[in-house]
């Protein structure tokens, strides 16, 4: 990792970029790249195949936006596009990380003159297909499911995908995506006729025989960020009951540095019953998890950023992929089975130089999981007991439930006419 550290910094200005997009990374104030920007770009800005190892936060989003828009801009195409067809497409597992994928893109276009179209679930399929149809697509950022949705109903067409970028895709493994990626890919143009980047945050076997199927001699570029992030962030293991942990957690709260709080529990009745009992004690916070609908998550994002909540207690899937500074505190109320899935929640906190702090509780239905985690950090935690008044007993609640379970329910986002007509060129 020293080394690493000790290499002199590379300037984007290093490559022979488009003007419209240098102009744009000078305007958003990049001037020298990540680790993984640097080593991934020298080959995918010369057409290679890539399979990266990074994980959210170390910038990988931008090496594969700046590689496809300068493709694009290095190659335009002269006579009539249709419309509905994209040139380049990113799939990636979340709807958060999705529309954060979609935002930097519009940063990194601007001054382009290129569309860039969302496709996610939860959200108004009638409004994604009109911006489809506003005019000629450029870019096209999507889950899989919506993205299905829109390719079997015949409203969108990839087989002019020039650049196609598989973003987390060890997290759309996790999460069974993988038939409906497969199904998506093999509507695209063979991979000998497209170029094919591939990014997730462990190289499994699994993983590496995706990006051997679906790339041509991908070439393989590894960064080790965990380190960089355990560096950044004071990280703590409180010895606890499972009686004591909703006290400590109640307490630490109350800590006067603690300003905006993170809580990673692993299953969704978890959240729920934990984000309703801080509410019920006058705490003003949010739950993310998958069966919160589409719309109350960008409101509940937006109230956690903009400091009108102070606590945000999310699922690893509903967690992964967001980009919200000036987190104070990651607390994993119950550790996470997986290591990898603790260096994301981490992750969260000591960002743009911040130094950030992770409270784990380690109990007796799950501290068999440190050793692991220990191995995955490459350093041993600090396992400490609290103190007696961290333990305090939390104050009777004080206010009616705000997060109840919801019946499931299940609606539909697909068009209730047929498919697209026969694409039309503009």
């Amino acid at each position: 990792m020293d080394s690493e550290i000790e290499q002199p910094k590379l300037a984007f200005s290093h490559f022979d970029l488009q003007k419209p997009l240098a102009d744009a990374i000078k305007k958003i104030g990049f001037e020298y790249c990540t680790p993984i920007q640097a080593e991934s770009l020298v080959h995918t800005l010369q057409g290679h195949d890539v399979t990266g190892k990074a994980q959210t936060g170390t910038g990988k989003t931008a090496a594969f936006l700046i590689t496809i828009i300068n493709d694009l801009l290095s190659n335009p195409i002269e006579q009539e596009r249709y419309i509905a067809e994209p040139r380049a497409l990113i799939v990636a597992p979340t709807r958060e990380l999705a529309q954060q994928i979609a935002s930097d893109a519009q940063l990194l276009t601007d001054g382009c003159d290129m569309h860039v179209v969302t496709m996610v679930g939860g959200e108004d399929y009638a409004k994604q297909n009109r911006a489809l149809d506003a005019r000629p697509v450029d870019i096209v950022v999507a889950t899989p499911g919506r993205l299905l949705d829109f390719v079997q109903n015949g409203n969108l067409h990839l087989g002019a995908v020039e650049v196609l970028v598989l973003d987390e895709a060890d997290r759309m493994l996790d999460m069974g995506f993988i038939p409906q990626v497969r199904s998506v890919v093999s509507r695209t143009p063979k991979k000998e006729c497209r170029q094919t980047l591939l990014f997730s945050a462990t190289f499994t076997p699994a993983i590496i025989e995706l990006a051997q199927r679906w790339a041509v001699d991908p070439i393989m570029v590894e960064i080790e960020p965990e380190k960089v992030a355990a560096d950044a962030v004071d990280q703590i293991v409180y010895l606890v009951t499972t009686a004591e942990k909703y006290n400590l957690l109640f307490n630490l709260i109350a800590e006067p540095e603690a300003e905006k709080i993170m809580v990673f529990s692993n299953r969704r009745d978890q959240v729920r019953k934990l984000a309703d009992n801080l509410f019920r004690n006058g705490i003003e916070c949010g739950m993310l998890s998958g069966e919160v609908a589409q719309n109350q998550r960008v409101r509940t994002l937006d109230a956690f950023k903009g400091g009108k909540i102070k606590v945000l207690v999310a699922t690893d899937v509903a967690g992964r992929g967001l980009h919200i500074d000036d987190v104070t505190h990651v607390v994993n109320y119950t550790l996470p089975e997986e290591p990898e899935d603790y260096v994301h929640r981490i992750g969260r906190t000591g960002r743009a130089g911040a130094i950030g702090t992770s409270i784990s509780f380690a109990c007796e239905d799950d501290s068999f999981l440190l050793p692991d985690i220990e191995e995955k950090l490459g350093s041993k935690l600090d396992c400490i007991h609290p103190e007696d008044a961290m333990l305090a007993k939390a104050p009777a609640y004080e206010r009616a439930s705000k997060f109840k379970a919801k019946p499931a329910s299940r609606t539909s986002g697909k068009p209730s006419s047929g498919g697209r007509r026969p694409p039309r060129s503009r």
